[in-house]
This record gives C-alpha cells, structure tokens and sequence, in this order.
C-alpha cells in the first residue's frame, strides 16, 4: 500500500520492540521507527496539509488497531488517513524493500567510519575571534584554510595516519582501531 502506510506499519512495530530492548541500542531502534516516518510527513508536506495532525492520527490508528491498521496511510485528498490499500493505492514492493535496504546500509557506513579527523582548537570558544577559525564560506585562505588543506592531503594520501597532521589537527582512531 502507498500513502506511507507501510512506513507507518514498519515504525509502530519497530517502536514497540524498542520498548523490549535495553540500552543505547533502545535509541537506535527509536531513532530509525522516527526516520520512517518521513516520508508520510513528506507526502502531508507536499499536498499542503498539517503533517503533525496528520502523523498523529496515524501513529494513534496503527497502535491502537496493530496490524488492522497496517494498510492506513495519509489521504491527501481529504486531509485525513485512510486505508489505502482498499483504495488500490498501492507501491511495488520491490522498490520499497530495495530502497529500505539501501538506506539501512548507507545509516550502517555512516555510523560504522572507523577514522576521524579533528581539530582540538575548532572545539574552543575564543577560536573566532582569534582568527583561528575562518569567518565563514570559502575555506581556502586564512590559517585554518591552509592547517584543514594539509590535514586532508595527508588524511587522502593512503600514508600512515598517525600523530600529528598539521598544526592544531591530529589523527584519532575510532572505535575499530585500525
């Protein structure tokens, strides 16, 4: 079904198992039942209508009624939700579990970089207004123009990442320890 019911569906289920799991992975689980709300709130965007109202009634439809509601989803014609699939609105399936899948995979690439490049300095307050940080746009000239340039060239350049890689930049492994 369309009209964002299945992501509706995919995130009431996935918010009632974050309930059964313990720990930061709790707020992983909620923080992706969030993401798949998007795109109904998208679709309550474009047709003009009050997303929040809107994902409201659905998010209130589908916990209530469980899987009953599973085909519900947003009706921009009449500003409300309906079943969707009774209305032969319907998705292929195989899109959706393909760009599901991809999207799970890309947060996973994200979440998983083993490297990061840092500037201790960037992190003081007082940087600004002693030129340390540029004024913003551009980036090329001024000393961290210059300091990120050669910290870069040395993180892109395939050698050895350790130590120091230009001034006020240094190398921190992350988690991976690579």
């Amino acid at each position: 079904a369309g009209g964002g019911a299945v992501e509706m569906c995919v995130s009431n289920e996935l918010r009632r198992r974050a309930l059964e799991i313990e720990g930061k992975e709790q707020l992983i689980v909620n923080a992706y039942s969030k993401a798949m709300e998007v795109i109904p709130r998208q679709l309550c965007e474009n047709a003009g209508l009050d997303a929040t109202d809107i994902l409201a009634a659905l998010r209130r439809k589908h916990a209530q009624d469980g899987d009953a509601a599973c085909w519900f989803g947003v009706d921009i014609e009449e500003g409300s939700i309906i079943n969707t699939f009774d209305l032969g609105i319907w998705e292929p399936s195989d899109n959706k579990m393909n760009s599901l899948q991809a999207a799970t995979e890309a947060a996973c690439v994200i979440l998983s970089i083993d490297e990061t490049v840092i500037s201790p300095k960037s992190q003081d307050p007082g940087a600004q207004a002693t030129g340390m940080i540029g004024g913003g746009g551009g980036g090329g000239g001024g000393p961290m123009g210059n300091m990120m340039n050669s910290a870069m060239d040395i993180a892109n350049s395939g050698g050895p990442r350790t130590g120091q890689m230009g001034p006020g930049v240094s190398y921190m492994k992350g988690r991976g320890g690579g």
